[in-house]
């Protein structure tokens, strides 16, 4: 994913709710931010779309009336070049310090150890 600007906290909620819904309008997107207990206005709401548009997250599709958004940019896409660049700044590119952070002092489901340790597995190369 090629660098975008960083999103912001009220970006990210709105991101959340068009990877939630696929795409929706203005007032569904204000309305799903009421249910998330995150009361905002039409026009900010309207303003943290053009926002995101601008910065290469969101798409809209100008056909009808009510414009429709669409997220353009996944949740793993947005997480992994996030985490790309804290390892960049925090850890001078090395992103072991990060995995290990993230994991340690963590409970995971036996489900998920195993998917750990496939990914690890197809990591370690072959003699």
């Amino acid at each position: 994913m090629p660098r975008r600007l960083p999103v912001s906290d009220a970006e990210l909620e709105v991101l959340k709710v068009l990877w939630a819904t696929g795409s929706a309008t203005v007032r569904d997107v204000a309305a799903a931010l009421r249910k998330r207990r995150r009361k905002l206005a039409y026009n900010t709401v309207l303003t943290l779309l053009s926002r995101l548009r601008e910065k290469g997250y969101v798409g809209a599709d100008r056909r009808d009336t009510a414009h429709t958004f669409r997220a353009i940019v996944t949740r793993d896409a947005l997480l992994g070049s996030s985490l790309a660049a804290l390892a960049d700044n925090v850890c001078d590119g090395t992103t072991s310090p990060l995995v290990y952070a993230l994991v340690r002092g963590r409970k995971f489901s036996t489900e998920e150890i195993a998917h750990f340790r496939k990914l690890l597995d197809d990591l370690t190369p072959k003699d």
